[in-house]
């Protein structure tokens, strides 16, 4: 994960991903089987609010045969859960260095046959760098209501509204001597980006006897926005409706038990943006100035995944998963501007199929072998397949990987030791790149293969239970071997090289202290090795530490009060270091590269919640 800003994230799943210019693409993100992921492919999981969140799932590689088979895998978040008798409310306030300011209130209330959950949140930072600062405001409710013993429906409902300075990244002399300053053209610009985004769905799920289960969603995403930024101002709308629908069998088949899911999902996307010239430079110090229009584009893209999934249980210690996904996707674009009539421009990438297979073997109660191979894609986006006139490049293909996996997963010590490791190798043809043509103008091509090859390691241990407190620790690491194979860009020759933007090995060590008292602390120490900055690897950058830190007070104030008092610090060694990176970045002219977004320094906060419960 890397981070530039509060709203410039990265987040890459065994180096997929990791050379996109911005924000996060090739992964598909969900919130309740809701997609996230906007018809561009990008994915903004930040706007969804921690204190909504009870469960986090993440798939890595193209092993979610029921989400579409995507090429760098799946984040799946999950809703809290409340249960049956359980009502509350709470309040929570954050402050902390750099204005930080955070404020939520919640509440539920649930009944046998009832439930219902309602999040406010408010979340603002003046920033550690010139125009940093970020407002956002969010409301969360879902409710679930049971029809019958066997039937039931649910809602979701989000609305985000941001707005979000935007420092962007410096070059090297400023990142070492003056990394709060904000890039000029975006500071004299003073751009931000700003919208409105609703996310609405309803779900059903309907069990008919024993053996059948039928669980459906219809959703729709609306966002509204406009960025003013130094090279034009981008004036957008995007909508999206659609269905997820999964039918599920449990039985037996030759007298071995078996779960068959067979299902669906389907979106109709509308996409439609307007570009103005920014006056900025000619009318200094009033920030963006707003000029003539220049361009107006609209784009409805659709897809369609088709699935099947079947897992036996072959024998006490054999377990086969098998799958099979469909995907069909389409684009269309029509130019808007001017008036003259011109012809849209449609293309479909045909219909692609991703197998899986996955085996395990529990050769003792508590030890597990476990092999899988799979088929992903990732298609690219709308602006990738547009050539420099405005035309769809019909000759691009989609990305396709296939993975191959080897693992073992362990319970030692009388379940106190959870070991995990995992080998795996991705390689990838059909490798997009967004190769730069001018400043914010990216153009996509397939310009080879390249093999994604790793070790995983998770080790969960508590060294200490007593009656009075505990201490419980954890160690994950990940030794990378990305390469590029027969890359070509153009007439460079980068075969063998190191795959940009992911560092060769990374670990974290985390240590876990909880007391009966109520007294709780939290230490996380995250190692970054060096990253490849370009794909001629003649930069990189310097590798990192950080550690945080957080401690917690829990106590009753009266029998149906709890009170937490938290205090914490982020970056305690106060290291400088780069949060994120921008892939192959080009000076234009005498310019330097714009490459690093820093990290921030020592920085603190604190906070106070209380919760009612009834």
């Amino acid at each position: 994960m890397q981070q530039g800003a509060l709203n410039t994230n990265r987040i890459t799943i065994r180096g997929i991903g990791a050379r996109t210019p911005f924000g996060t693409t090739r992964i598909k993100t969900y919130l309740d089987n809701i997609p996230l992921t906007n018809a561009e492919g990008e994915s903004s999981i930040e706007d969804i609010d921690l204190e909504t969140v009870g469960k986090i799932q993440i798939i890595k590689g193209p092993n979610a045969t029921s989400f579409g088979a995507g090429l760098g895998g799946i984040i799946h978040l999950l809703t809290n859960t409340i249960t049956s008798q359980e009502s509350f409310a709470k309040s929570n306030t954050t402050y902390g260095s750099f204005g930080l300011l955070k404020q939520s209130f919640s509440g539920g209330y649930a009944q046998e046959q009832s439930s219902v959950f309602a999040n406010y949140s408010h979340l603002q930072s003046d920033g550690f760098r010139q125009n940093s600062s970020y407002d956002r405001k969010s409301v969360h409710l879902q409710a679930k209501q049971k029809i019958s013993t066997s039937s039931s429906l649910s809602f979701l409902g989000v609305y985000t509204k941001l707005k979000a300075f935007i420092p962007s990244s410096i070059n090297e002399t400023d990142f070492n001597n003056n990394p709060q300053k904000a890039a000029p053209t975006w500071l004299a610009a003073q751009g931000f980006e700003s919208y409105d985004k609703f996310l609405f769905g309803i779900g059903s799920e309907q069990e008919f006897g024993s053996e059948w289960t039928l669980k459906s969603s219809v959703f729709t995403n609306y966002k509204k926005a406009f960025e003013p930024r130094p090279f034009d101002i981008l004036d957008d709308q995007s909508t999206s409706v659609g269905l997820r629908s999964t039918l599920n069998y449990k039985n037996t088949f030759l007298a071995i038990p078996f779960e068959m899911s067979i299902g669906t999902e389907i979106a109709f996307d509308s996409y439609r943006f307007s570009l103005f010239r920014n006056l900025y430079l000619s009318q200094p110090n009033q920030g963006s100035v707003k000029g003539a229009e220049f361009s107006t584009k609209k784009q409805n893209s659709n897809y369609q995944n088709y699935f099947v999934q079947m897992d036996f249980s072959l024998a006490p210690k054999w377990h086969l998963e098998t799958g099979l996904a469909l995907n069909t996707t389409q684009y269309a674009l029509e130019d808007l501007f001017g008036t003259g009539a011109a012809p849209k421009l449609a293309y479909s990438f045909g219909t692609i199929v991703s197998p899986r297979a996955g085996i395990s073997y529990s050769y003792t109660k508590t030890q597990t072998l476990f092999a899988a191979v799979s088929k992903g894609f990732s298609t690219p986006t709308v602006a990738e397949t547009l050539t420099p006139a405005g035309q769809i490049n019909t000759d691009l293909q989609p990305e396709i990987g296939w993975n191959y996996e080897l693992g073992w997963k362990a319970h030692a010590l009388d379940n106190k030791l959870h070991t995990e490791i995992s080998l795996f190798s991705t390689q990838i043809s059909n490798l997009l790149v967004a190769r730069r043509t001018a400043d914010d103008q990216y153009i996509g091509i397939n310009a080879g293969e390249s093999s994604h090859k790793g070790v995983e390691l998770l080790l969960n241990y508590q060294l200490i239970k007593t009656p009075q407190w505990a201490l419980n620790t954890n160690f994950s690491a990940a030794v990378n071997h990305f390469r590029f194979k027969d890359f070509i860009d153009d007439t460079k020759d980068y075969s063998g090289n190191k795959l940009t933007g992911v560092p060769n090995a990374q670990w974290n060590l985390g240590l876990d202290v909880t007391t009966a008292s109520g007294f709780n602390l939290t230490t996380s120490y995250l190692s970054v090795g060096k990253i490849p900055m370009n794909d001629q690897n003649s930069k990189y950058t310097d590798a990192y530490a950080v550690l945080d830190l957080k401690a917690n007070y829990d106590f009753m104030i009266l029998k149906n009060i709890k009170a937490t008092i938290s205090t914490g610090i982020n970056n305690f060694t106060n290291s400088r270091y780069a949060a994120s990176i921008l892939p192959n970045a080009v000076g234009f002219g005498t310019a330097q590269p714009r490459s690093y977004y820093p990290g921030n320094p020592r920085n603190y906060y604190g906070g106070f919640a209380v919760s009612y419960l009834f």
